[in-house]
């Protein structure tokens, strides 16, 4: 564990649905490894998805975590209200020539395989590199609007990092993971560039978060080195899974933590469950 001085967590919730038992167990380790170090724990709303975040979600999640036990230290931050934050890297990484414009739709991404893998980690298909533009051409742009922006990843080059719950783990650049979106065409900020922005901003020491999210660690390293920033210590916990062995996502309403707390469980009973699963 850190030192207590040095330890700054995060909670941060997409109020995109309802919280359910993954989301339980995860935050709750992510809340015990902050307290436990006598360190600092910050909750983020990551609510740039206006089309799909809804306030009453939003609401839910904070209410549902504190009726867990979890607390949290300063105010609730809200992507939402610092785009200032996300233009501004995205400019700095467009001038460092980092990123590129892509006219390529999610139709032409739907046509090509997904990489070999046996996990259910955030694989997508690799973007050719042929399907790069020329060089420069992320240069006619004053903003990023009307455009799908992407990083240009080293191709061939292993990304390698410790992680509390795995061990060393390694993804390559090109074979497991090709050019990722950091923003997308309806001008938002996508997620692997707002949550590194915001990590950074927060002095994040490390992050807690499910093991589906490992490729995607991969990735954000080569941002937080693109921005010559250091990367916080990383844990991803394992996945909750249903009966059948699915792992839980946001539509499965009867492990929610709302429809549990509603059926009469207690917080106890209900990170009990989260660990049987």
């Amino acid at each position: 564990m850190m030192n207590p001085s040095s330890y700054i967590g995060r909670l941060a919730p997409t109020p995109t649905g309802e919280l359910h038992l993954g989301h339980a167990r995860t935050f709750y380790q992510a809340w015990k490894r902050a307290r436990d170090a006598g360190g600092s724990l910050f909750m983020r709303l990551e609510d740039l998805d206006t089309g799909r975040c809804k306030p009453a979600y939003a609401e839910q999640a904070l209410d549902d975590l504190k009726w867990l036990g979890l607390d949290w230290d300063g105010e609730v931050i809200f992507q939402s209200q610092h785009p200032q934050r996300y233009l501004d890297v995205w400019r700095r990484l467009k001038e460092g020539g980092w990123i590129y414009p892509c006219s390529k739709s999610r139709k032409d991404l739907r046509s090509l395989p997904l990489p070999d893998t046996s996990d259910e980690q955030d694989a997508e298909a690799i973007f050719p590199i042929e399907w790069r533009p020329e060089p420069g051409a992320e240069k006619a742009f004053d903003t990023p609007e009307g455009v799908t922006w992407r990083f240009r990843i080293p191709e061939g080059e292993a990304i390698t990092f410790s992680d509390v719950r795995k061990g060393e783990v390694s993804y390559t650049a090109g074979k497991d993971f090709g050019d990722f979106s950091i923003w997308r065409r309806d001008n938002i900020p996508a997620y692997e560039l707002s949550v590194v922005v915001d990590d950074i901003h927060q002095n994040i020491s490390e992050v807690v978060r499910g093991e589906d999210l490992l490729r995607s660690t991969a990735r954000q390293l080569l941002l937080y080195r693109a921005l010559n920033a250091p990367p916080p210590a990383w844990c991803h916990e394992p996945l909750v899974r249903d009966a059948k062995g699915v792992r839980l996502a946001k539509r499965f309403h009867s492990l929610s933590i709302h429809e549990l707390r509603a059926s009469g469980k207690t917080p106890q009973e209900v990170l009990q469950i989260a660990d049987m699963h």
